[in-house]
């Protein structure tokens, strides 16, 4: 069986980090870790997330989760934490507010592996990948993502847009751990981080695994939502690094008259 790794990532989130957890917990496929990087909160949001750990000592799931809290330089700093803790086959970024649909979601992934699972880790996608719907704070359906995974990603694909969401991306660990996030952006290292796995991946002829599954429900609010401008300025610079000035603003000369026109 692959085991799966999560990691969540936490500061003051006591509003909206039950979801998250409930919707790991409540998961019937045995070989999850749940890293949990908090930054030193000070509302309950560690009161929340040691009510969890008891919920599944007592629920005996099988799964295992780690915790540290402690001061951090940013988000993607306690991201960098979490991947040099990682254990296991695949590793996802699951925010706090965000939340597995299904019970069975990590079931139906590891289902649609199949047989690799029983195979050495350099045998298995590199990436997993699959939908995402947008929920509001309540976890309420609000609708699908506009922006939806091709049926053969490549590192090229993200020059049309984050076609999958971050939190809808897969990692294999071994790829994972040899590309940190760059913490140079604020708003978009994710978006970078996942170009620069699947540029690995393609360097070594691994190949991306469509999911044909909606795999997260991602919660509308968040870090690039509150900071919208400056996420998009830095998303700029971060086609520019992958895909060259030209193509990069070729591409956005497009995405304004696709705007107008619709």
């Amino acid at each position: 069986m692959i085991k799966i790794t999560y990691v969540t990532i936490t500061y003051n989130a006591e509003k909206v980090l039950q979801c998250t957890l409930d919707s790991v917990l409540k998961q019937d496929y045995p070989d999850i870790v749940h890293l949990i990087i908090d930054g030193a909160s000070t509302d309950r949001t560690m009161e929340i997330v040691n009510n969890y750990i008891e919920r599944s000592n007592a629920a005996d799931n099988g799964h295992s989760i780690q915790v540290t809290s402690e001061p951090d330089k940013g988000i993607y700093d306690a991201m960098n934490k979490g991947l040099r803790s990682l254990d296991g086959d695949y590793v996802c970024f699951l925010n706090a507010g965000d939340f597995l649909p299904t019970p069975d979601t990590v079931s139906r992934i590891a289902a649609t592996i199949g047989n690799n699972g029983d195979s050495p880790q350099c045998d298995l996608p590199a990436v997993l990948y699959g939908d995402t719907d947008i929920v509001d704070d309540n976890g309420h359906f609000l609708y699908h993502r506009r922006l939806s995974p091709p049926e053969q990603l490549t590192w090229k694909s993200f020059l049309h847009g984050m076609l999958v969401c971050h939190q809808a991306f897969y990692a294999r660990t071994d790829f994972a751990i040899a590309t940190p996030y760059d913490q140079q952006y604020h708003y978009s290292a994710d978006v970078d981080w996942c170009i620069r796995i699947m540029k690995a991946a393609a360097k070594e002829n691994v190949p991306l695994l469509n999911l044909h599954m909606v795999v997260v429900n991602y919660t509308q609010e968040g870090q690039t939502t509150l900071h919208h401008r400056e996420s998009l300025f830095e998303r700029y610079r971060v086609m520019n690094r992958h895909y060259g000035y030209v193509r990069t603003f070729l591409m956005h000369c497009w995405f304004v008259v696709r705007s107008i026109v619709k």
